[in-house]
């Protein structure tokens, strides 16, 4: 399987194209269209949830070694994958926000580091369920370049 398919179930609007997608405080809508607008019902009982978008605006990439942001004086290369970097073999964001409100076709979330413009794949609460227990991190390990 060498092709995957998706589809675009909305839009980042940001008040203005020129905010800062990096300020975590600045709250942003997702729009999405309106056939699966239904399947929002319900998302308003979740502080949190991911989006998931397409980084349309990355340049194709060969890149597989990177140096992060945060490590540059470091000069330490590492794999992309381990990284949040956007230039990836498959132009995926992730982030998850804040879910500020919820209105027909439209959520408000805090904390999106996303263009205005960026198309929408999915959105997902946090945190996972399985089985009556939640999936949440609480004990995590980070390099030491990234501190």
């Amino acid at each position: 399987m060498d092709k995957i398919e998706v589809v675009q179930i909305g839009v980042v609007n940001r008040d203005s194209p020129e905010e800062d997608e990096f300020d975590r405080s600045l709250v942003s809508r997702i729009v999405l269209k309106n056939e699966f607008a239904d399947g929002l019902k319900g998302i308003e009982e979740f502080s949190h949830v991911f989006i998931i978008y397409w980084l349309d605006r990355i340049p194709d990439s060969k890149k597989r070694l990177v140096v992060p942001a945060g490590s540059q004086k470091l000069a330490q290369q590492v794999g992309v994958f381990a990284t949040r970097m956007p230039i990836r073999p498959n132009p995926i964001g992730l982030s998850m926000v804040e879910l500020v409100k919820h209105e027909r076709n439209t959520i408000w979330v805090r904390g999106l580091d996303a263009l205005d413009g960026t198309p929408v794949l999915d959105i997902k609460p946090y945190p996972e369920c399985v089985k009556g227990k939640f999936i949440i991190a609480d004990k995590f390990k980070v390099p030491n370049w990234l501190r």
